[in-house]
């Protein structure tokens, strides 16, 4: 892998983090007779795209790669030291971006009584919408895995949680900024200009070394589920703006404070979601949510099987001029999530996020199910429709791709 591509070691301090929590936590794990475990999973995927490209020089139809991600797990007798160590590695045989080696996980937790600290490379999820994660800001995305922003890096950190009888609060100091990942020139789901990631330009003038801070609350308050957050760093969400030579778009990382919210209302076969947040750095200040509902039909048909109806209304107001772009400006998302509660645990996700305005679709299914012991297959579809020239979706209208996976977990 040539040291340009997306790498775990190019954030600085992001190794040394992860070889100091590596050692120490072998070095506590051999003093301490610790329990071992592996698992994880070996995963074999392929990616056809509907249509001819854009370009000439990206790939035609066929993609296919291998993810090879295992899990190493140590814990004390006492359960009070804790180390995991959760590498990720995709070989992808047409983008040389896509193919990249990430530390997704490896640290050192120590378990107190009401606390628990924890030091090295994690991935920390918040929200509770479906469509869009707002308030899911400390790692970034890896975006040659999906446009979906599902898929996140690493992130180096100091974490400290203390849980009391009126809720839980967490502190976060992030050291070491990730930047975010993109298909290269030969990749399919990129922008008309391909991004050149070697090349970020930062608004702070420590670069990505900036020490960034986050703190989280949630509580539970009787059928409410509630968490509140505040961030203070370099945004996850670069700008692209031309390189100097105008062939390609270079990063832009804004410097950003933001205050969210998320909260879930369960009442019986309803669940009420809602993710909001005000942010402060692109310049002026915008807010953003996502509100919507799950109602589910259990036992559908007087089987075991359930389905959930899903609606969410999203709306963002930033100014994409001076902050970074998003698809999701003035959508609404309709889906559906069956599931047969079956042996072979298969469900099925069908949805589609709609522009108000110029009524561009994204339209999505993903589908799984167990083989046998320990097989996994999924399907993944996005098709893009009706894309106005005015939207972001009209980069991919040509994008429409299928993806089958087959994985082996042990």
């Amino acid at each position: 892998m040539s040291a340009e591509h997306p790498s775990v070691w190019k954030a600085p301090g992001f190794g040394r983090v992860a070889l100091l929590s590596l050692a120490f936590g072998l070095v506590v794990a051999s003093a301490t007779h610790a329990a071992y475990d592996v698992s994880g999973f070996i995963a074999a995927e392929l990616r056809g795209f509907l249509n001819h490209p854009v370009s000439r020089e990206q790939l035609q139809h066929v993609q296919s790669s291998l993810v090879i991600a295992p899990e190493f797990t140590f814990e004390t007798r006492s359960e009070n030291h804790q180390f995991l160590l959760a590498p990720f590695l995709r070989l992808d045989d047409q983008d040389d971006e896509r193919t990249h080696f990430d530390l997704r996980q490896a640290y050192w937790r120590r378990v107190g009584g009401n606390w628990d600290l924890l030091v090295g490379v994690d991935r920390v999820f918040w929200g509770v919408t479906e469509s869009r994660h707002l308030v899911d800001i400390v790692n970034q995305t890896d975006t040659v895995e999906d446009i979906d922003e599902e898929d996140k890096l690493g992130q180096p950190m100091v974490a400290f949680t203390t849980l009391q009888d009126w809720g839980t609060v967490s502190l976060f100091a992030l050291v070491g900024f990730r930047e975010r990942t993109f298909p290269g020139s030969d990749g399919r789901l990129r922008t008309p200009l391909v991004v050149d990631p070697d090349e970020p330009v930062y608004e702070s003038d420590r670069g990505n070394d900036r020490v960034d801070w986050a703190v989280r609350y949630s509580h539970f308050i009787g059928d409410f589920d509630l968490g509140l957050s505040y961030f203070d760093g370099t945004s996850r969400e670069p700008g692209l703006v031309p390189s100097p030579d105008g062939e390609s778009l270079v990063p832009h990382y804004d410097l950003i404070r933001q205050v969210g919210l998320d909260v879930q209302y369960t009442a019986g076969a309803w669940l009420w979601k809602a993710e909001a947040l005000q942010r402060e750095g692109h310049g002026p200040g915008f807010w953003a949510t996502v509100i919507g509902f799950e109602y589910t039909l259990y036992q559908l048909g007087g089987r075991s099987a359930d389905l959930g109806l899903l609606l969410e209304v999203l709306y963002d107001d930033r100014d994409p001029l001076l902050a970074p772009p998003t698809l999701f400006d003035d959508d609404v998302f309709l889906g559906a999530r069956l599931a047969l509660n079956d042996v072979q645990d298969t469900a099925l996700l069908i949805g589609a996020i709609v522009d108000r305005h110029d009524d561009s679709t994204l339209l999505l299914v993903e589908a799984e199910r167990r083989i046998g012991q320990g097989w996994k297959l999924e399907l993944e579809t996005r098709l893009f429709s009706n894309s106005d020239a005015g939207n972001l979706l009209a980069s991919f209208e040509d994008d429409d791709f299928v993806t089958l996976r087959l994985s082996r977990h042990f």
